[in-house]
């Protein structure tokens, strides 16, 4: 280990227990929770091994009238609860880390859709997130059942081995962070008015949390200490600041961030590492306590600087312990370029959004470790000499090629372009996208280390080169190229105008091919390609309008968490937004637009379009060869990434390392991964 790093490995006492080092994976949903104990607990047992000193669960729900449906969270409701959230405590003590549960009763943030429940609120107000129905004002006897809820989960999570037990009061997800904010909380009781008694029930909620546990368990409050809304909202500078204060001894553990969650979780896109250090640094200031932040820190030097400067006494970590879960043991062992950098792509957070097991862009065993029995840093060898050819060195050619060499495999991977890299390479050069470079820099980099994998840029072949090489196995990752007709998720048939010359798309602009003038970007594939077009034309001094058939620009990036940030970009830079706006016609210097509810018809002058829609599979190489397979010509033959189907870049990832996995494995008749089934 570099000596630089040593810091970094010292224990940390918290309350009455010692974290091993400083490398602490603060809370975070995952979509597996209570439905899937096995699989969490699987994944949080290899950050553990990975060398994280504390693992910590997503938010547990304390109770049924805080039910978080349809997110899949934890939950501790009662005693039938504990066996499966042990599994977990278990599991991370394997490897001498400790356990921390977040407990959290989500006030109207929860809307009780599974348990139908009363939501409970300071006040009576509407529910979070659109939900139709409002919250009942919490009484008195509420407020003194909550704070025995409460205390029963904390006995509970001490009984299913928890070392750490949370008062969470961040992201305006919980109850406890309800009651600080002036906007929700207008009580004219004790718990209401001044900033003391807004604090309160968070007070009560710490000092009967020690009562209950302390002693055996430390009790951490994980705190927003800003909202990044101004005299609106909580602020460092302000009652962030005095709530630490007020508080500052009595948690044995300070936890703090910003808020909400698209703000604490905010991507490479829009923030950078260590972006919350001057909304957090204050509090070690305040208190004696050991302090974690978070802030994306992917790299040794910037954990370091934090703990040197005294920003945090631990490196608190969710997306950068997904994406690599061995991130401390390889900074231990002095092996940085080993590490599996987060790209900040939030891929992770649209799984917990859409209620399904996390995946990663980076590490696409994530969320499989049990389903699957794949582990991040081991892969079964190889079952015999033979040799395979990779037709495509983007995000799932290098993967697999990657994955293929780990197991022994010979392998030789072919790429058209100069660059390897493929659509990541295209797309990393985008405003604000940089990072997502990693993708190929990190495979490029563990390919670099096998002799058995050879690397072949700048050599575009044909069907008939490829059988000529000889090889038997083959495996065609060549991508896919974007629609120039229009036709899309909305469009089945080519948009009339089309075919004339004033009609780009992006693989034009990635290409230089830059047009001049007034743009309308129709965007019919809702991410993020779009926005980030339309950031390039207005660097290159266009005037942009954006339209899409949806109801709001970039709709899909609400679940990565940046639909928002993306949307006030836009309209901060001045370009003009159409929703619900379908693209009908094409003419030189006018566009004709339809209202996907009316049909209204509109129209826009402009100089270009940019068709922003389906994408077309690249599967020429792998329909040629079929036939050559079924000859006795080839051995095996497998199409994968965008080539198969276009997806996300972590799809294409996630294909190339299955199809390694499953090189020359007998195929499974039934399903390919485990299911945590009910039983009956």
């Amino acid at each position: 280990m570099d000596e630089r790093f040593s810091i970094l490995f010292e224990p940390v006492k918290i309350g009455p227990v010692v974290a091993p080092n400083r490398f602490y994976q603060v809370s975070h949903c995952n979509g597996m929770g209570y439905r899937m104990p096995r699989a969490l607990a699987e994944m949080r047992r290899i950050k553990a091994e990975g060398g994280w000193g504390v693992v910590c669960t997503e938010e547990v729900e304390i109770h049924h009238s805080s039910d978080l449906a349809p997110n899949i969270e934890g939950r501790l409701w009662d005693d039938e609860d504990i066996p499966a959230l042990e599994l977990m405590a278990d599991a991370v003590h394997q490897h001498g880390a400790l356990a921390g549960i977040e407990l959290t009763y989500g006030g109207h943030h929860a809307a009780n859709l599974f348990s139908r429940s009363t939501s409970l609120a300071p006040r009576s107000m509407g529910l979070d997130g659109f939900n139709p129905g409002q919250a009942r004002r919490l009484d008195k006897e509420d407020i003194r059942n909550l704070r025995r809820w409460h205390r029963a989960a904390a006995l509970r999570a001490k009984q299913a081995g928890f070392d750490i037990i949370y008062c969470y009061a961040g992201h305006n997800l919980a109850l406890a962070m309800h009651f600080l904010l002036k906007r929700y909380n207008n009580r004219s009781d004790e718990y209401g008015g001044s900033l003391e008694n807004r604090t309160r029930f968070l007070r009560e909620l710490i000092l009967d949390t020690k009562e209950a546990v302390g002693g055996t368990c430390a009790v951490a409050v994980r705190l927003a200490v800003d909202e990044l809304l101004g005299d609106e909202g909580i602020t460092h500078q302000g009652e962030g600041h005095d709530i630490v204060a007020m508080l500052a001894e009595l948690p044995d553990l300070w936890d703090v961030n910003i808020s909400a969650w698209e703000n604490d979780s905010a991507t490479a896109r829009f923030k950078r590492e260590g972006f919350q250090e001057k909304y957090i640094g204050f509090v070690k200031s305040l208190t004696s306590k050991p302090v974690v932040g978070v802030g994306r820190y992917t790299t040794p030097d910037a954990m370091l600087s934090a703990v040197q400067r005294g920003i945090v006494d631990l490196i608190g970590a969710a997306r950068p312990s997904i994406a690599d879960p061995f991130l401390p043991q390889k900074i231990k062992e002095g092996r940085i370029e080993d590490i599996r950098e987060c790209i900040g792509c939030n891929i992770c957070a649209s799984a917990d959004e859409l209620s399904v097991p996390i995946r990663c862009t980076q590490n696409p065993t994530m969320g499989e470790e049990w389903r699957r029995g794949w582990h991040p840093e081991h892969i079964p060898p190889k079952k015999t000499t033979a040799e395979v050819l990779v037709v495509g060195g983007g995000p799932a050619g290098l993967e697999c090629a990657r994955a293929l060499g780990a197991r022994g495999y010979q392998v030789v991977l072919v790429e058209a372009r100069r660059e390897f890299g493929g659509r990541v390479a295209l797309e990393s050069a985008l405003p604000g996208l940089i990072e997502w470079r990693r993708v190929i820099d990190w495979r490029l980099g563990q390919i670099g280390k096998m002799d058995n994998v050879s690397l072949y840029p700048g050599s575009p072949m044909t069907a008939e080169d490829i059988l000529d090489v000889g090889y038997t196995h083959v495996i065609i990752a060549t991508g896919a190229t974007w629609r120039d007709d229009g036709v899309g998720r909305h469009q089945w048939k080519p948009v009339k105008g089309h075919d004339l010359p004033c009609v780009f798309t992006p693989d034009d602009l990635m290409a230089g091919n830059i047009p001049e003038g007034h743009i309308l970007i129709y965007d019919d594939d809702h991410y993020y390609m779009g926005s980030v077009l339309a950031e390039l034309l207005l660097q290159h001094g266009c005037q942009v309008t954006l339209a899409t058939p949806a109801p709001l620009v970039a709709c899909w990036a609400e679940y990565t968490l940046e639909q928002e940030h993306i949307q006030r970009k836009l309209m901060e830079s001045g370009v003009e937004i159409f929703t619900q706006r379908l693209l009908k016609e094409i003419q030189p210097g006018k566009i004709a637009l339809a209202c996907s509810i009316s049909d209204q018809r509109s129209q826009i002058d402009a100089d270009a379009v940019v068709l922003v829609t389906d994408r077309l599979p690249n599967d020429e190489f792998y329909q040629a060869l079929k036939s050559a397979q079924a000859e006795g010509k080839l051995e095996s033959l497998r199409v994968i990434g965008d080539a198969e189907a276009p997806n996300t870049i972590a799809r294409a990832v996630f294909s190339g390392h299955l199809a390694a996995r499953e090189f020359e494995e007998t195929p499974s008749d039934g399903t390919p991964f485990r299911i945590e089934r009910v039983e009956i």
